[in-house]
């Protein structure tokens, strides 16, 4: 058994801060021995690859893994990624192994605050089952009595927001400390201020800030992959591919348990029947007063959508074809018989001609 310690001690743990082609840069937990093998006084980085080992066992490593680092070479800064230890959460988009939280960033000017899609990222971000923290940035661009009505309506979701502006440095500590020895995610959509507020937190980020689009009201993309970044007072903060409309991919008996107010009601008394989708089913307990319960009969029938389109794609004789619409909506349209609205080629067209007068020839 003392054995095992030691050779357990011996291991080189790290984590994975960014994943670029088949490279992994990873930032290393430094012992006393391993310390003593090498110069530097800080934790390295290595630049890893993967096992082939792991590789052929279809293990995929991602950031935020913590792995088992093999053969570091201290002047060349190289090593390789032996083994992935189980991950604690996983995040399919962005991809990002063992997230503490969400830092959910938007903005109430400039891009306006849009109430229906501020719910959709919330919904996207409860469907995580990680948990959740709402910042509203450029605060200084409206009046303290728009903040109190703010809040006001978000508390009736169920969220207590914290008012911040980047460009003003108002109430960055309290978003420091809120992300302070966690791996945390920074989501939200373009335009909001996202590398900006990494800017302000981790100096040393250096990251490209992208303009709103004065056409459009929107945010232009900046971010190209996902990349974690180390707080100056512990802690990592991840920047992400922005997006300006997450998609649900839950069924729909799943979709009111990711509303605050309706778990609220759920956790109080139960509806009538058990499969209940909040509709205008008889004894529905949730459907109701509540200010969010269009926002969650839109996703609904987005979610049904979705489902029928899965449905019908194990079915190749489908006559429907999904499509994207403004604000992220999808529509199913009828699909067009390809043969029959195909142009025929010009090559085709002088075969069929050639073999005409062939015929006629004899």
């Amino acid at each position: 058994m003392r054995g095992e310690a030691l050779e357990a001690t011996d291991k080189l743990l790290g984590t994975v801060l960014a994943v670029q082609a088949n490279f992994y840069r990873v930032q290393l937990d430094i012992g006393m021995r391993q310390m003593s093998e090498q110069s530097s006084p800080h934790p390295p980085m290595l630049l890893c690859t993967r096992r082939t080992r792991l590789k052929k066992i279809g293990q995929q490593v991602m950031v935020g893994d913590r792995v088992v680092v093999e053969e570091p070479d201290w002047a060349g800064g190289r090593g390789a990624i032996a083994q992935v230890l189980p991950r604690e959460s996983e995040l399919d988009r962005p991809a990002i192994a063992n997230v503490n939280q969400i830092l959910l960033l938007f903005a109430v000017a400039d891009p306006p605050l849009e109430p229906f899609q501020l719910s959709r990222f919330l919904v996207k971000a409860e469907s995580t089952d990680i948990d959740v923290v709402l910042c509203l940035n450029k605060s200084d661009l409206i009046s303290k009595e728009q903040q109190v009505e703010i809040t006001q309506q978000l508390g009736g979701w169920g969220y207590q927001p914290i008012f911040i502006s980047v460009n003003q440095s108002i109430h960055i500590d309290q978003v420091a400390s809120k992300l302070k020895d966690k791996i945390t995610v920074i989501a939200g959509p373009s335009g909001v201020g996202k590398s900006s507020l990494i800017n302000t937190l981790i100096p040393n980020a250096n990251l490209r800030v992208g303009e709103v689009s004065g056409k459009l009201a929107r945010g232009r993309h900046t971010t190209r992959h996902v990349e974690l970044f180390e707080l100056p007072s512990g802690g990592l903060l991840a920047d992400t591919p922005g997006f300006n409309q997450p998609d649900f991919d839950c069924v729909p008996e799943e979709l009111v348990s990711y509303f605050p107010e309706a778990r609220q009601r759920l956790a109080v008394d139960s509806c009538r029947f058990g499969d209940c989708l909040h509709r205008d089913e008889p004894g529905c307990i949730v459907s109701g007063d509540w200010e969010r319960y269009q926002h969650y009969l839109d996703f609904l029938e987005e979610v049904i959508k979705r489902q029928t389109h899965l449905n019908q794609q194990a079915d190749p004789e489908s006559t429907v074809k999904v499509k994207t619409k403004s604000k992220g909506k999808t529509e199913y349209e009828p699909k067009l018989e390809s043969k029959k609205y195909r142009r025929t080629s010009r090559r085709t067209q002088l075969q069929e001609l050639q073999q005409l007068y062939q015929d006629e020839e004899s």
